[in-house]
């Protein structure tokens, strides 16, 4: 289809290669060979009379021209999806919608269990894709409304779109029930002698809380085990003298399972608020509203 000359399927190709500004990783993205992508820059320079992106060493950038496209481009595309995915009503029992929903490991097991579980009877047709957040850029997914909902960490909210608290929680340390290294309580003498079992996350990404707060306060521990995921940490500390520290919630949740049990943590870490934030234009979306209301009585029922 054709507007005032330009083909409309360009503007895909032209968000995706400002995106990526790479014409290879591009093409990736949109399923397209290499050539097929460099023909569609090659349109889209003549058309905007103007080169767009420029090869400056090993990488492109946006001309002027090209950047002051980057949110324009964006947005149009993202109201082109809210105009044909959004219907005057939702119900549940009925729709077959596919909702995407980015997180952490730690947040699909101690939220998304609940919610997936009441979702079988209440929207048996529903789809729930959980994406992980441990990828590069995790925050765009959102501002280019790849996903419905994020939920993560109050703060690295962006701050354009809309959000609200999920729940709070807090954080302890996890030994094997058989370490006799320590005993109902531990020092932070012993925590920092003792070896440890962290996750971590891809290069460029914020520390834990606890990895955090350690290096700030000029603490440095035995990282004997870097886990991949927050549910692998509990695993690692079974049969081991090794302690992890981890968010309470998820801890209770593998203390059920695992023979491991609870100690407090002998530093003071900040509370860890987890929220759930959307693109601006769903922001009356009846699907995404039902869907929030959903992860909100989840952590009702979790406190009940």
């Amino acid at each position: 289809m054709h507007f005032r000359q330009l083909d409309l399927n360009l503007l895909v190709a032209l968000h995706t290669l400002l995106d990526e500004k790479n014409i290879t990783q591009a093409g990736k993205r949109l399923h397209l060979t290499q050539s097929a992508m460099s023909g569609a820059l090659a349109r889209l320079r003549q058309y905007f009379g103007d080169d767009l992106l420029v090869q400056v060493g090993r990488r492109m950038v946006p001309t002027p021209l090209g950047e002051s496209l980057i949110e324009p481009v964006r947005d149009i595309l993202i109201k082109v999806k809210t105009t044909i995915e959004t219907r005057p009503g939702f119900d549940p029992a009925t729709s077959g919608r596919r909702f995407s929903l980015m997180m952490s490991d730690y947040c699909a097991t101690v939220l998304m269990l609940d919610v997936a579980r009441r979702a079988e009877t209440l929207a048996p047709n529903v789809t729930f894709e959980i994406v992980s957040n441990n990828v590069e850029d995790p925050l765009g997914y959102l501002d280019r409304a790849d996903i419905d909902l994020n939920v993560m960490p109050a703060t690295v909210l962006l701050q354009e779109h809309p959000h609200e608290v999920l729940f709070e929680d807090d954080f302890v340390c996890i030994a094997w029930t058989g370490n006799d290294r320590i005993g109902e309580s531990i020092t932070l003498e012993q925590y920092l002698e003792l070896g440890h079992v962290s996750c971590q996350f891809l290069r460029g990404r914020t520390p834990t809380v606890d990895e955090w707060y350690l290096r700030n306060h000029g603490h440095t521990r035995r990282m004997e085990v870097l886990a991949t995921t927050f549910n692998a940490v509990p695993l690692q500390v079974v049969n081991t003298r090794r302690i992890a520290t981890i968010q309470r919630r998820l801890a209770e949740y593998y203390a059920a399972l695992l023979p491991i049990r609870l100690v407090p943590a002998p530093i003071e870490l900040p509370v860890l608020v987890e929220t759930v934030q959307w693109h601006r234009l769903f922001d009356a979306d009846p699907g995404i509203l039902w869907l929030r209301t959903l992860l909100r009585d989840s952590v009702q029922r979790s406190a009940s």
